[in-house]
């Protein structure tokens, strides 16, 4: 059987702070690893209200995006998967205390950009990086490039 290949559509959130960035703690098979804010797109969901979604689940903080920072095609080395990523950036208006966190988070932390560089070897993947070095060299697209259409 012939299979049809198709990517896998997922959104981030960079929000950064004071120099800091908010990044998530997580469970993966690889072991724990660090994250944007970050998870696949919804049936019937647009990119924008996906990235505001997942941020709110796995940092419990409400991100406002602003702007768009890249889109962004990565095949894992282990070729089973493609993703497709939409970055998104812009702020946090608000943390909802005491909120439980997506199942695998084990929490959001604020990172300075040092921190990031030092932890590079338990980055989800290499988009983490390039998103905050994208962010830093100005990339802020109009959220206006993305159109989405009802059905």
């Amino acid at each position: 059987m012939e299979r049809n290949w198709k990517p896998n559509v997922t959104v981030a959130a960079v929000i950064e702070r004071d120099g800091r960035f908010l990044v998530v703690e997580e469970e993966t098979a690889d072991g724990l690893r660090f994250n944007q804010p970050a998870g696949h797109l919804e049936e019937g969901e647009s990119l924008l209200a996906a990235s505001v979604r997942e941020a709110l689940e796995e940092t419990a903080h409400h991100f406002v995006p602003e702007y768009l920072v890249g889109i962004y095609q990565w095949p894992r080395p282990q070729g089973d998967i493609t993703y497709l990523r939409f970055a998104f950036g812009g702020r946090a208006a608000g943390e909802e205390a005491g909120r439980a966190l997506d199942t695998g988070i084990l929490r959001a932390v604020w990172l300075n950009l040092d921190e990031l560089r030092t932890c590079r070897e338990r980055h989800r993947s290499p988009l983490v990086m390039q998103c905050v070095e994208d962010w830093l060299a100005g990339r802020r697209h109009p959220l206006e490039l993305i159109r989405h259409y009802d059905a």
